[in-house]
């Protein structure tokens, strides 16, 4: 998943804290981010399943791919920009789409309706706005800003990976585990614990 499910479940929570009570009443707010939780990770997870379709459409090719001299990487670039333009499924990158954010702007405000139509019909909050707009556009607003830092804080751990006395390829295992490690304490900085999300 493009974000990490302890980050999600952090915006979740956020979100929550962020729209009671001036846009939302509710007695069980650590179920109603939980609800939140569950359309963002749904959200996130369209994408992840489409890349895995392309993977093992993929395995079918590799003959065709070897005997053309197609590049796997440009492969699956094509097939996948097929499918999303098929499927008219809105990209969930924002690096694919030149946004500052690991979401991209398009993803997030599709989030946001999604969330927006999740509240209006939950029985365990009571929306204080009856304007859906104004409230999609604080979800969006709050969302947006979680987003920055968390941007900022990934930036941050390539930077200290980057730092160290041999070059760690990206993707490798020991990198992955030192991003992993420099993340969370970037975010630990910005008061967010990812162990107590």
């Amino acid at each position: 998943m493009l974000l990490a499910r302890e980050f999600v479940t952090y915006i979740s929570k956020q979100l929550v804290r962020k729209l009671t009570p001036g846009v939302i009443e509710t007695p069980s707010p650590d179920s109603v981010a939980e609800k939140i939780n569950t359309v963002i990770s749904e959200e996130l997870a369209v994408e992840d399943r489409l890349n895995d379709e392309v993977r093992d459409l993929l395995s079918q090719y590799s003959e065709y791919m070897r005997r053309e001299g197609v590049s796997y990487q440009e492969m699956f670039r094509r097939i996948k920009n097929t499918l999303i333009s098929q499927r008219k499924v809105i990209r969930a990158s924002g690096r694919d789409t030149h946004d500052a954010m690991k979401l991209s702007r398009d993803k997030v405000s599709e989030i946001s309706h999604k969330l927006v139509e999740m509240l209006r019909k939950s029985r365990e909050l009571r929306l204080k706005d009856k304007n859906t707009n104004n409230i999609r556009l604080e979800i969006v607003r709050v969302m947006t800003e979680l987003l920055m830092a968390e941007d900022k804080v990934d930036q941050a751990a390539r930077a200290k990976i980057r730092t160290q006395k041999r070059e760690i390829p990206e993707g490798s295992e020991e990198w992955d585990l030192l991003h992993r490690r420099y993340y969370s304490e970037e975010l630990k900085k910005l008061g967010i614990d990812l162990a107590r999300s």
